[in-house]
């Protein structure tokens, strides 16, 4: 197999030709037709996110097929299309996973972090943590569903029955879920970098019903916001935002310091909530939704020997929608 492996922090990704790999006996391998580039990915090989498994292979929004099955494995089939995420194993013992909350779970592995991902001809995974995705749809458009969608729809469940609901930044989450966010009823405003129309253009194509800069003001107050950019500085912004009652979620697995801001920002019982991880609960929720929505999913496409380009494009915010390497 050959793969793009992160040997050391805040250095290129290296490509590596690796022996092949035989799944345990609840794992899976997949060859890789697809995987999604996340900002998580960004976060991982920029040394924002603590204490990762190095050398490591990135990648958690991967699309493939089965290739090989662990022994005790006995819900998939040779051949079978699968999506693997970013949760990758949980311990299923501890408090969180008995409270059903296995997104929080003590003893966890992420692929792509703490178990190796998708930016690769060939992938293991723990069979239980991927699910099947059917024939319907490319590889290259159901893979940023994997992550940009998952969490984006646990951001919007979490969000709670928001009828005006902010996107602070307009990326790959945020491109899906203005989408799932309209199927529902719901009025999106889009808030982008300032200055940048190009953007809010893609985002009023989409169906915004306005898009401005992030120090813009909404035309009239929102009753959730959810901020997808990694920028603490938005904290602020968003509880501004809000209305008396509102909810502000944080989106993202990193996020720059939070700014003080007076209380009078959160005041009048407005929450700020943070996501954490996905569920499976979550994805199989998800998966069944989508191809009722017909969410189209922008992208780019690059040759997996390209990934350090693909991540270096998603840094500068150089392309729409979600980046995508294919084998």
């Amino acid at each position: 197999m050959q793969a793009m492996v992160l040997n050391k922090l805040k250095t290129p990704l290296e490509w590596t030709e690796l022996p092949d790999r035989m799944p345990g006996p609840t794992e899976i391998r997949v060859r890789v037709l697809a995987c999604g580039v996340c900002r998580t990915d960004l976060h991982v090989v920029d040394g924002e996110l603590p204490n990762p498994t190095l050398p490591i292979i990135p990648g958690h929004e991967i699309v493939g097929r089965v290739d090989a099955i662990g022994s005790a494995v006995k819900n998939m089939a040779i051949g079978e299309r699968v999506g693997i995420p970013w949760l990758g194993h949980t311990d299923g013992t501890c408090p969180y996973c008995l409270m059903r909350r296995e997104n929080l779970c003590d003893h966890p592995l992420f692929t792509g972090f703490s178990r190796d991902g998708g930016y690769a001809t060939a992938a293991i995974a723990d069979s239980r943590f991927a699910f099947p995705v059917g024939e319907a749809g490319s590889d290259i458009s159901i893979a940023p569903l994997l992550c940009a969608g998952l969490i984006g729809w646990r951001s919007l469940v979490i969000a709670g029955a928001a009828k005006k609901i902010g996107f602070y930044g307009f990326g790959a989450a945020a491109h899906i879920l203005a989408q799932v966010a309209q199927w529902q009823g719901r009025s999106v405003y889009a808030f982008t970098r300032s200055g940048d129309a190009h953007t809010q253009a893609f985002a009023k194509s989409l169906g915004a019903v306005w898009a401005g800069g992030s120090d813009d003001s909404a035309p009239e107050p929102l009753d959730a916001a959810i901020i997808f950019a990694p920028v603490g500085a938005l904290v602020p912004l968003a509880l501004r935002a809000v209305r008396k009652g509102g909810r502000v979620v944080c989106a993202g697995i990193h996020m720059s310091d939070i700014p003080s801001f007076p209380y009078g920002s959160l005041w009048e019982e407005r929450e700020l909530l943070s996501v954490a991880n996905l569920t499976r609960e979550d994805g199989l929720e998800f998966l069944k939704l989508a191809p009722q929505i017909g969410i189209k999913v922008t992208t780019r496409q690059y040759p997996l020997s390209q990934a350090n380009e693909a991540l270096a494009d998603l840094r500068a915010g150089r392309f729409e929608g979600a980046a995508v390497l294919t084998p």
